[in-house]
């Protein structure tokens, strides 16, 4: 520095140039040389070149490794290249515009390869500045990193601000640290484990916990700890299970009740063996499937209030097509409940045939709106779909609208009345006819509601209803006939213990006891679990 400059000028000098060097940080440009390591040769060095660049951390590394997962890459005999979309080439090192020479051939990108290509672009991408950018690459490497991303996700931890992700990669770089050659780091991080309730990381102590001659854990202390991690994660992951058993026995349950609250009426308030009820279900959904066709045809934009709009028309389908089947057939045999079982049933044949004509025979897709697709996360183990949530709120405002119906409307009134002594119903000026169509087709009507809540979580066929229609009968004789509040518990423990047992004796065995246990249960108590007293008896 000249001896004429000011000293105060000379120190600001000093310190700005140091400030620039502080945060330009390190520059580790990668080299022409490194780029065809990386792009050609043995899968051993191309790999141990990758975590050398990496470790250095500049970064062409992610575009070289993008481009090699993308088949842009060809390779020259000094050079590596990435081809772009119309045509032209730049250098993998550097960037800048290149030309392949007429011998460069493509580079080739094995499946051992591509996983630690897949890891690196991941690991480099936890410092990205989107925050789900940054929680996609934690994902990728949850699946397939090893202690060879160790340095990116310390790298990673240092200037993550996110509270959830920076706990996501603590618990990561523990599980990395397995793999370490330090006893005491892996000691740490098989202490620290102790505190995750992960599948993935349970298969992972359970791999370290080998036999060491098979490649597992050799220290003694580490073993211990390990043992102590994967019983203390084993517990909570089976709080998870248990928990999501329960959630699919209550799911189960309420698509059964939904099934069985029609029935309720037609058979358990009107005494009507329906066999076409599971027909009824399948009207309902396929209303909700010609719904959507309608948005998805005249209304893109609002498809994803479609089923709100076929809430109401399934309803109305179901009901319209009860309300026909009660004047036309059910009205003339009352009282004799074996021909109109013969006489349903029959029905229900000619439906199936009907909608085969309509629709096909094959399933037809009913899509789930976008505000029902995914799910919450309660546990690393346990996820609750948002439509098997839907259902179930449904299934209880259904119940609600019914039960407030039948006890507190005018057409309530009127189907108990004529359901209790139907001569004096009419001698009080009942409609009698009137009130069995219009009872018929509420019950059928919520039938339609239930193929409509079915559409969203299994397939929509002609033979939708027949899965459910015997089930349907169990419910509302196990809780009594008549009762909505027995047909709500029956639905509901037969959906938990039902899930109980397959997990126990798989799907067909559990059926099979559930159906036995409901024949002896009626065979002790023939008037189910909510018997009727008094004068409603």
């Amino acid at each position: 520095m000249a001896e004429g400059v000011p000293l105060s000028y000379r120190l600001v000098l000093f310190i700005a140039l140091a400030c620039l060097a502080l945060l330009a940080g390190p520059v580790h440009a990668l080299t022409p040389q490194q780029a065809l390591a990386i792009t050609a040769g043995d899968s051993d060095d191309r790999i141990a070149a990758l975590q050398k660049a990496v470790a250095a951390g500049d970064a062409r590394v992610a575009v070289l490794a993008q481009a090699l997962l993308d088949g842009t890459v060809k390779a020259g005999a000094q050079r590596a290249y990435i081809v772009k979309d119309d045509g032209s080439a730049v250098d993998a090192a550097t960037g800048t515009p290149a030309t392949p020479p007429d011998d460069a051939e493509d580079a080739v990108v094995n499946n051992r390869m591509r996983g630690e290509l897949e890891a690196v672009v991941a690991s480099l991408k936890l410092r990205d500045p989107d925050i789900d950018v940054r929680r996609s690459a934690l994902k990728a490497l949850r699946e397939s990193a090893d202690e060879t991303m160790l340095a990116p996700v310390e790298q990673a931890l240092a200037t993550e601000t996110d509270a959830k992700l920076k706990a996501d990669l603590e618990a990561l770089r523990s599980r990395l640290q397995l793999g370490a050659g330090d006893t005491a780091l892996r000691l740490a991080a098989a202490q620290a484990l102790a505190a995750q309730a992960d599948p993935a990381t349970r298969n992972l102590l359970l791999e370290r916990l080998r036999p060491a001659a098979d490649g597992g854990e050799a220290d003694p202390a580490v073993r211990r700890a390990l043992q102590a991690s994967l019983d203390a994660m084993s517990s909570r992951l089976a709080w998870g299970e248990r928990a999501g058993v329960l959630f699919s026995g209550l799911s189960l349950g309420s698509i059964l009740m939904l099934a069985a609250l029609g029935l309720a009426i037609t058979y358990g308030l009107m005494g009507v063996i329906n066999m076409a009820h599971g027909e009824l279900i399948m009207i309902g959904a396929y209303a909700t499937y010609a719904v959507q066709n309608v948005f998805r045809a005249y209304l893109p934009g609002a498809f994803d209030a479609y089923l709100l709009a076929a809430v109401p028309v399934s309803f109305l389908a179901a009901a319209a097509v009860g309300a026909v089947l009660e004047r036309g057939v059910i009205r003339f045999l009352y009282g004799r409940p074996l021909e109109t079982l013969l006489a349903t049933w029959g029905i229900s044949l000619i439906l199936i045939q009907t909608v085969r004509t309509l629709f096909g025979a094959q399933n037809v897709p009913v899509e789930n709106p976008a505000w029902l697709s995914g799910g919450v996360a309660v546990m690393s183990n346990l996820t609750l779909p948002y439509n098997r949530i839907a259902i179930l709120v449904f299934a209880a405002l259904v119940l609600v609208g019914m039960a407030l119906l039948i006890a507190k409307t005018r057409l309530g009134l009127f189907v108990r009345g004529v359901t209790q002594n139907r001569p004096m119903a009419a001698c009080l000026g009942v409609h009698t006819a009137r009130t069995d169509t219009l009872a018929f087709a509420l019950g059928a009507g919520v039938a339609g509601l239930a193929g409509c809540a079915l559409s969203q979580v299994g397939n929509v066929g002609p033979d939708l209803g027949q899965g459910y229609i015997v089930d349907s009968f169990m419910v509302v004789v196990l809780g009594g006939v008549g009762q909505l509040a027995g047909t709500v518990y029956a639905a509901m423990g037969l959906g938990v213990v039902n899930k109980l047992l397959e997990g126990w004796s798989g799907a067909v065995l559990a059926k099979i006891m559930v159906l036995v246990f409901i024949v002896v249960f009626i065979q002790k108590r023939p008037s189910g679990l909510f018997a009727l007293k008094g004068r409603e008896a």
